[in-house]
């Protein structure tokens, strides 16, 4: 019998608070020019050119262009804020590091970054690579006070939308934020503008522990997220207790949750859990799948790694979370910014009491280990993932670990493992 649970969306995109601006960093490279501010011609519709290269025009609509401006620069984000702002009625999100931008990406959709390339940590080409990897799709132009053709050349070989030189005119920025927008907008719209995440697990918090972060990052995004959970737990605590408190976790990011009673820690991929997996990627249709490595001591864990192998062989993107019991054969090459929603992940851990006993859900255990993540990512914290295989929307560019060979997985009895 499945047991099959909508939490409620008490948690969705409006709670994440946007990220206030830094203040600004010393050093400057260009002062704005008032004489440089060409006004376009004024109204909520106005035509602009492509860009070289390109026929015909874009149009832009009333629907507001949002734009990211990483500039470490105050005079010069201002200018670009006000050109962009009051001469073209966009929203203008500023931060001054590219740390900051990579928050702002992760927790919001833009339609086009303006990066700066000489900034103190990350340089603007560098942050390019890396937008690359965690805003697929979104357009990038890059900007400079140095004409220098190795910079114009290196940002074409990473993939820049456009170069721009200091001092920028008012009309020339405006036109090419504008046509990019566009531009990048019909991408969007011919890929899909946003993902449905499913999220597999053996037992109740399994997920939770492994992307609860992650999930918590694309609701923000405004992507469909449903966790299944597979057994009742019944093993590391009252059924109903983990049913109730699985819902309340969820229903903090505002996922739909999915509960079966297979029988914990006899968990079979030919025992029916492929036929189950099967049947709700054929119901809700996901692009993205989290899951279970299967370098885990724990053979639930194991189990359900392999049913959803080949229960969600068609969908685009696979990726496996770590686990308490994960093995040191558990190799990520995939680390996921996950700054600004570890608290929900901490609130979605919270909400299963009857767990918070063990070490692995203590909030500073958890905050250490995103920490420790983040070293081989961007951010403060992140999430580690095995990536299986991987669409546009997940990073292109693997960073392997290497880590000593780990002792075969061995079989966890009901009060030796996670469960």
């Amino acid at each position: 019998m499945r047991l099959h649970v909508l939490a409620a969306q008490q948690g969705a995109t409006g709670s994440y608070s946007r990220w206030a601006e830094l203040d600004s960093c010393p050093g400057q490279q260009w002062r704005a020019d008032p004489r440089s501010h060409d006004a376009p011609t004024r109204g909520s519709r106005y035509s602009v050119g492509r860009p070289a290269g390109h026929g015909g025009q874009h149009v832009v609509t009333n629907e507001q262009i949002r734009v990211l401006v990483v500039e470490d620069d105050a005079d010069t984000a201002q200018y670009v804020r006000t050109v962009l702002e009051r001469r073209g009625g966009m929203d203008v999100t500023v931060v001054h590091e590219p740390m900051s931008a990579l928050a702002e990406v992760a927790a919001h959709q833009f339609d086009v970054v303006l990066t700066d390339i000489q900034m103190p940590g990350m340089s603007g080409l560098e942050l390019l690579v890396e937008l690359r990897s965690r805003a697929a799709g979104t357009p990038v132009a890059v900007m400079t006070a140095f004409a220098s053709v190795d910079y114009a050349v290196e940002a074409l070989r990473r993939d820049a939308d456009e170069f721009l030189v200091k001092p920028v005119a008012a009309a020339t920025l405006l036109e090419r934020i504008s046509a990019l927008a566009v531009e990048g907008r019909a991408k969007r719209a011919a890929m899909g503008s946003s993902e449905v995440v499913l999220a597999v697990g053996a037992h109740p918090d399994d997920v939770e522990i492994g992307v609860g972060a992650t999930l918590a990052s694309h609701r923000a995004a405004g992507d469909s997220v449903v966790i299944l959970t597979l057994s009742g737990g019944a093993i590391g605590g009252d059924v109903q207790s983990r049913r109730h408190e699985a819902l309340a976790s969820a229903g903090v990011i505002g996922a739909r949750l999915y509960l079966h009673d297979f029988e914990d820690t006899r968990l079979d991929p030919a025992g029916g859990l492929i036929t189950t997996i099967e049947e709700l990627i054929a119901e809700i249709e996901p692009t993205v799948v989290y899951t279970h490595s299967e370098h885990d001591r724990h053979q639930d864990h194991r189990a359900v790694r392999q049913a959803v192998d080949v229960a969600a062989r068609r969908v685009p993107s696979l990726a496996c979370f770590q686990s308490p019991s994960s093995t040191i054969d558990f190799r990520p090459t995939r680390f996921v910014p996950v700054d600004g929603f570890l608290e929900a992940k901490l609130q979605m851990l919270a909400a299963f009491e009857s767990q918070s006993h063990r070490d692995y859900m203590d909030p500073d255990l958890v905050r250490a280990t995103a920490r420790y993540w983040s070293r081989f990512g961007g951010g403060e914290y992140a999430e580690p993932l095995e990536m299986v295989r991987a669409a546009t929307m997940l990073s292109s560019k693997a960073r392997a670990i290497g880590v000593a060979a780990a002792p075969a997985a061995e079989k966890v009895d009901g009060h030796g493992g996670h469960a």
